[in-house]
Parts: structure tokens; sequence; C-alpha cells
């Protein structure tokens, strides 16, 4: 089933849920697919994105960079086989472009 297949997509729009936090954004999908160790994996991800001390901010109290890497952040944490970036790498600010090409 197409649901089911190891592909996450980082749209250009980031797409986070506003009225989550940071944290339960990143967090939302391992949550849907019954994941245990869901704290531990998602403070993984958000120290990889340097993002940790807001993990209790909403959306919209970040900047469009901060926005970025959550939603990179929110694909990553369900380790896809497959990334998918609705724009170029060049696109991610410096930071997170460097740690995506080391990655």
């Amino acid at each position: 089933k197409a649901h089911e297949r190891p592909v996450n997509t980082v749209f250009q729009n980031y797409a986070l849920f506003p009225h989550l936090t940071v944290f339960e954004n990143v967090a939302f999908g391992l949550r849907r697919r019954g994941i245990k160790d869901v704290n531990e994996a998602v403070e993984k991800v958000l120290n990889l994105v340097e993002l940790a001390h807001l993990k209790n901010r909403k959306p919209g109290q970040l900047s469009g960079g901060q926005q970025q890497r959550i939603a990179l952040a929110r694909a990553v944490v369900n380790r896809p086989a497959l990334l998918l970036l609705d724009e170029p790498l060049g696109a991610l600010d410096l930071k997170l472009r460097r740690q995506m090409q080391i990655e």
C-alpha cells in the first residue's frame, strides 16, 4: 500500500501543524505508527537539526529557517529509505545544507 512505503517528503511550504509544538510536530508520524521510543527519537533528531531548545514552541514562533529544519526533522525521524525534497538542497539554510551533505 502506498501509505506503507518508506518514503518521506519535505514540502516547500513545510506543512507544519500550527497548533502543535515543535516536539509534537516531529513526533506526529511516529505516534501514528505506534512507535514506542518516541521521546528518544524526537530528542535525537531535534539535536541533529540543532533545535532541541525550541521543542516547546509553536511553528508560528519560529523563523523560516527554523521551520524548514523542523519539517526536515519530521521527515527524517521516520528513518525513510528515501527522502524527497520539494526544493533543491541549495535552497536549505547554509548550516542545514552542510549538515545534510555530510549525512
